[in-house]
C-alpha cells in the first residue's frame, strides 16, 4: 500500500513542475524509507525498483511527455531493470534519486536512476524500457526527441549482465 500511495503523492507534486525539464535534464524526486519500505532495518531489495519506476514518472511529468504518451494511446513498459547496489538504505533515511535518460535507440529508451542517501551513492538502477501501442512497439523519438551518437558503457554491459542471470 505504501507503494501507491507514494506513487499519488509522487504524481500530484510532479503535476506542479510539469514541463519544467528537458529531455536531456537529470531530474530528482526525493523519498523517505519508511517501516513498510524495510525488512528488519534495511530497504528491501524489491523497493529499489519500485523507487526508480515512480522516478521514471516523475522524469515523464517533468519533462512534459507523460501527457502526450497518453493521449497518443499508448503506455510504457520497463523491458529489463538491473540493480547495483552500492550500500544498504536503513529505515527513515531520505533517498534522492536522479533520472536521466542515457540513450535511445530505435525500439528502447534507456534510464539511470541513480539513488543517493546521506552517506552517499546507495545504488543504481539501470532500466530498459518500450513505448507500446498495444502489441505494436513504437519508437522512444516519437516521445522523446533525443539522439545520442554513442552507446554508453553501461547499455552496452546491460544485455550480457541480463543474460547471465
Amino acid at each position: 500500500m505504501s507503494g501507491l500511495l507514494r506513487n499519488i503523492v509522487a504524481f500530484l507534486i510532479g503535476l506542479f513542475a510539469y514541463g519544467s525539464k528537458a529531455v536531456y535534464d537529470v531530474t530528482e524526486i526525493k523519498f523517505l524509507v519508511t517501516p513498510f519500505d524495510t525488512g528488519v532495518r534495511v530497504l528491501k531489495s524489491d523497493k529499489y525498483l519500485q523507487f526508480a519506476e515512480t522516478a521514471q514518472v516523475d522524469y515523464l511529468l517533468k519533462t512534459g511527455k507523460l501527457v502526450s504518451i497518453l493521449r497518443s494511446g499508448a503506455t510504457f513498459v520497463n523491458v529489463a531493470q538491473l540493480v547495483k547496489f552500492i550500500r544498504p538504505v536503513s529505515i527513515f533515511a531520505r533517498v534522492r534519486v536522479e533520472t536521466e535518460l542515457i540513450y535511445t535507440d530505435e525500439k528502447c529508451a534507456y534510464f539511470s536512476h541513480t539513488m543517493h542517501c546521506k552517506s552517499g551513492p546507495a545504488a543504481e538502477v539501470l532500466v530498459k524500457m518500450k513505448f507500446k501501442k498495444g502489441r505494436i512497439t513504437v519508437p522512444p523519438l516519437t516521445f522523446l526527441p533525443a539522439s545520442f551518437a554513442v552507446v554508453p558503457a553501461k547499455v552496452q554491459g546491460l544485455e550480457p549482465a541480463l543474460a547471465a542471470r
